[in-house]
């Protein structure tokens, strides 16, 4: 085939991709399947007839492609989620991997009549829950999950990689004799998790520095800058023998909670690179499968799959998450979730590159059960959700965002923020609104109309309004307008300027359950200036864990995040 029609082939299936996503949230189907039926129409076997079955070209663009896949999820993946998960998902990541391998391994070499170190491989082989699956299907689910529940499922299977590669080519390494010690399957445990660690964190860390100082004369090259260092993540940990795919993951999330300097740019532009890393893995994955080969193990990977999907996740789920105090409905949807896509596909290709015996039974085994997954699990995770009555319906694409901060770092942002039904702001006048020093409202949408903000304006379901803020006040500002906010207090020491005559009703308003409304009738509609009036020399008042103190302006009054009430 000429680069010229090579060039016209990629283009006509990236469009094909493209084009099919668009069906996907009309039916259903998750669009990692409709990419991998693209590329399964055009293969040798399909309508196209495009001959493709060159493994290692195969292993090679699907770890590019995962790595530009797992660096945007780790751009949108927050540090705070990280700090409050990380237990859980490492637990999920390293014991749960391990246990749901073991089971389906035991089952894979019962049904397929194989060795058991061949089924523990394909075991091993299936074990992760899919970054790339994961993300898609979230991302396109039109669901808002529980912040826990998110975090958790994107930091699993953004983490839990190193120990199915780490099983994989373990048992390789048994299987053809290279790996015979204990002490070589620890090493090679150790690498995985902490050279890819470690490359990441500093990978990271450099991107922030370099992005924020290097000055750029063209912004079009800063995405491109953000993305090398990606790259370069993947690749240095690769190459030292850890795991690219923890350490690109990790470098995202170091990037990504950090100020930098044309944040939503780089943000736009790796989204477009996640979605060309999808469309290209699962496209060039379709490619590689002969429906014959799969229609021949469609009996035992249908066997697989329900032990996977119905047994040995579950399982795995349970006790790797017994310490952490899931309800059973978490824990179902939890176990209902551990979706299969392109990397154990990109895996099952490493016994086929090693020449292990009945690899290729291996390779379509394991396809045919990323099928079922993501036909099965996939498509039914928002009526999973319903069912359990876990989530909403996701807030919808804001109309316009705004960067202020491109040229320089500015500690401030403006948010447009969509006014929902229940949310505290709806129906609320701007005058009654508590907002602290440093929010200020610029701009609100009410359809094709342009309203200006004036203290007599009420917020309507619908609006989108336009709000200037410090950095630091945007999460207490996300639960103002969100409908449905989940149970959180400020953190510890956090200090924010009320102008005086802000009502103690006003200010419950602002932090929810966290402010307590305690007191003799009427004491709602008390300003902060006469609560410190009342309070005599000392000139502090305590409400639950906050501190009222004055402020060196006379017109403003501080109120300080304690913690617990001494």
């Amino acid at each position: 085939m000429s680069i010229n029609a090579a060039v016209l082939l990629a283009g006509v299936l990236l469009l094909l991709g493209i084009v099919s996503s668009k069906f996907s949230a009309r039916f259903g189907v998750p669009v990692l399947v409709l990419f991998l039926s693209v590329g399964m129409l055009a293969g040798s076997e399909g309508l196209g007839r495009i001959p493709f079955e060159n493994y290692p070209l195969a292993n090679s663009v699907g770890s590019v492609a995962l790595s530009l896949i797992l660096f945007d999820g780790g751009l949108r993946t927050s540090l705070t989620s990280v700090q409050r998960v990380w237990r859980t998902a490492l637990s999920l990541s390293t014991i749960g991997v391990l246990l749901t391998s073991l089971l389906t391994g035991l089952a894979a070499a019962w049904v397929l009549k194989m060795p058991l170190l061949q089924g523990l491989l394909l075991g091993s082989i299936v074990g992760s829950t899919d970054a790339a699956a994961v993300f898609s299907v979230l991302r396109s689910s039109g669901l808002k999950l529980p912040e826990r529940l998110t975090a958790t499922l994107e930091v699993e299977s953004g983490s839990n990689d190193p120990m199915a590669i780490f099983l994989t080519l373990g048992l390789i390494g048994v299987i053809s004799g290279n790996t015979s010690s204990p002490q070589d399957l620890a090493l090679l445990f150790l690498a995985q998790f902490g050279i890819g660690s470690l490359m990441g964190l500093g990978v990271g860390r450099l991107a922030i520095w370099s992005v924020n100082r290097i000055n750029l004369d063209y912004p079009g090259l800063y995405p491109l800058l953000a993305l090398s260092f990606g790259l370069v993540a993947f690749g240095l940990a690769a190459v030292l023998g850890g795991s690219g795919f923890l350490a690109v993951y990790i470098a995202g999330i170091v990037l990504g909670s950090s100020s930098i300097v044309f944040r939503r740019g780089i943000f736009s532009f790796h989204d477009a690179m996640a979605w060309l890393g999808q469309i290209l893995l699962f496209v060039m994955l379709g490619l590689l499968s002969f429906p014959s080969r799969l229609l021949a193990v469609a009996g035992e990977g249908l066997l697989i799959a329900l032990v996977l999907i119905v047994v040995a996740r579950p399982v795995a789920v349970a006790v790797a998450t017994w310490p952490f105090r899931f309800r059973r409905r978490e824990l179902l949807f939890l176990s209902w979730v551990g979706l299969k896509g392109a990397v154990p596909i990109t895996l099952a290709t490493f016994p086929l590159m090693a020449g292990v015996p009945q690899s290729q039974t291996i390779f379509n085994a394991v396809f045919f059960v990323v099928l079922i997954s993501a036909l099965t699990q996939g498509w039914s995770l928002p009526l999973v959700a319903r069912w359990l009555q876990i989530g909403r319906p996701a807030d919808a694409v804001p109309a316009l965002s705004v960067e202020i901060n491109a040229l320089r770092q500015v500690d401030g942002e403006i948010v447009d923020y969509t006014v929902k039904p229940g949310a505290r702001v709806a129906g609320q006048l701007l005058r009654d609104l508590p907002l602290p020093d440093g929010v200020l409202m610029t701009l609100i949408l009410r359809g094709r109309q342009v309203v200006m903000p004036r203290g007599g304006t009420a917020l309507q379901p619908g609006d989108h309004v336009f709000v200037a803020l410090r950095t630091q006040l945007k999460p207490l500002m996300d639960r103002l307008f969100d409908p449905d906010p989940e149970p959180s207090s400020p953190p510890v020491g956090l200090v924010l300027a009320f102008n005086a005559q802000t009502s103690l009703a006003q200010l419950h308003r602002f932090f929810g359950q966290a402010m307590p409304l305690n007191g003799a009738p009427g004491a709602a509609s008390s300003s902060l200036a006469a609560l410190l009036a009342e309070s005599g020399p000392q000139q502090q008042a305590r409400l639950g864990p906050f501190l009222i103190t004055p402020a060196a302006e006379p017109d403003l009054v501080l109120v300080t995040c304690c913690g617990s009430v001494a």
